[in-house]
């Protein structure tokens, strides 16, 4: 990797990650989190906006005389997880625990803020933004529905994310589409219960439904785009009561999640769904109901911020430790919503395999990957991370978005 000077994040901020490590909050209920963090840009001099979408903290920072604005956005929530690892900063909140990494977005963006509250190099106006309920609920979208552009009127927003299996120091980007959509489905067939020795005077809705979970594959391998790529994926199927064997029953239902990288895709999968529920559920004599939940549209990175983004990567950490030719993963992120208001990039920074320093004692059995029960933010990128923001606020005053993309 390429040796660069990194910024120094003072060791209050380390601490901060790893407190807030230990005191997990769910999704909107941040409380404690979105406190430790408005305090805390507060005693750097920072205004301080708070309530959006009830926990959400925006820090402001205007420095000279320029008109330019920039939000740079880290998520707080935790997940539903019960934390198997056993080091000092371990979850006290049993079934609650940082699995995805959000303490050390807070923990970067909060040491880039420091940092440019210091230095004061730029011209113009920096946002902070740490929103609430990424993993669950949409947070984005609810702070965007009260206000967040209008209040805080930026020419364009960043976001970045840690991804194990990255070395520490690497980056991942690309124009377009960089994640999926999510949208949850459930399709519930109506039939008549009955005796099994008796079907015939019933109206199984198990024949049906088992129809149309082989069916939905057909979507992505005969009704997409080959080009295209879409998963749809079936989780959950249930029917009867009290494990009976013997009881045809009255309902059936399935469900799962279907992702894609457009929101044309999204809309062709749910039409064809609805449309084989109800042929199978005509041709079997039962009534359906579908329905469709999409909180997470698909993220698509704007093609001159991309570039902005990777003139700057590649400064930072060198040429070869910044991949722009990977693959968009099936992973849904909220900050889609924001990419679908304002032109922006979002980026991949490596969080390392686990090994070394970072899997020390006190790690849980599991692997370190997001979501897991194992895992840790690892605090080495913490400084490479926070450079990356504040170098990116500095480039992106100074010069805007690139009218010559170098991708």
């Amino acid at each position: 990797m390429k040796q660069t000077a990194w910024i120094k994040v003072p060791e209050a901020i380390y601490a901060l990650r790893r407190d807030i490590h230990r005191h997990p909050e769910l999704a909107f209920e941040e409380q404690r989190t979105a406190d430790l963090i408005a305090c805390t840009l507060e005693s750097w001099g920072l205004e301080v906006h708070r309530g959006l979408a009830g926990t959400g903290v925006v820090g402001t920072l205007r420095c000279g005389t320029g008109n330019k604005s920039i939000g740079l956005r880290a998520d707080m929530d935790a997940l539903p997880i019960q934390e198997l690892n056993q080091f000092d900063h371990a979850s006290i909140h049993g079934g609650k625990m940082h699995a995805c990494g959000h303490d050390g977005h807070c923990a970067m963006l909060l040491a880039a803020a420091f940092e440019l509250a210091r230095t004061r190099r730029i011209d113009g106006t920096v946002y902070f933004i740490f929103q609430p309920a990424e993993e669950l609920d949409a947070g984005a979208r609810k702070m965007i529905e009260e206000g967040l552009f209008e209040l805080f009127p930026m020419n364009a927003v960043f976001g970045m994310h840690n991804w194990p299996g990255l070395d520490a120091g690497q980056f991942a980007v690309r124009s377009g589409a960089m994640m999926a959509s999510d949208t949850e489905f459930r399709i519930r067939l109506f039939g008549k219960g009955g005796h099994a020795a008796l079907p015939h005077q019933c109206i199984d809705p198990l024949q049906p439904l088992m129809h149309v979970a082989q069916a939905l594959q057909s979507i992505i391998t005969r009704n997409l785009d080959t080009q295209d790529s879409a998963v749809v994926s079936v989780t959950n199927v249930h029917a009867g009561r009290d494990g009976s064997l013997t009881v045809v029953p009255d309902d059936a239902w399935l469900g799962g999640t279907f992702r894609a990288f457009s929101r044309d895709a999204m809309a062709l999968i749910e039409r064809r769904m609805t449309e084989i529920a109800r042929g199978a559920a005509d041709a079997f004599g039962c009534r359906v109901e579908t329905s469709f939940k999409s909180d997470y549209p698909p993220l698509i990175n704007h093609l001159c911020e991309t570039s902005v983004c990777i003139e700057v990567l590649r400064k930072l950490v060198g040429e070869e430790q910044v991949i722009t030719n990977g693959k968009p993963t099936m992973a849904a992120e909220d900050f889609a919503h924001m990419l679908e208001h304002k032109p922006g990039c979002y980026v991949f920074i490596g969080n390392g395999n686990g090994e070394g320093v970072h899997r020390g004692a006190g790690h849980g059995p599991g692997p370190c990957v997001l979501h897991n029960a194992s895992f840790d933010f690892n605090d080495d990128i913490l400084p490479i991370g926070a450079t990356y923001w504040v170098r990116l606020a500095e480039t992106w005053l100074q010069k805007g978005a690139m009218k010559k993309p170098l991708i």
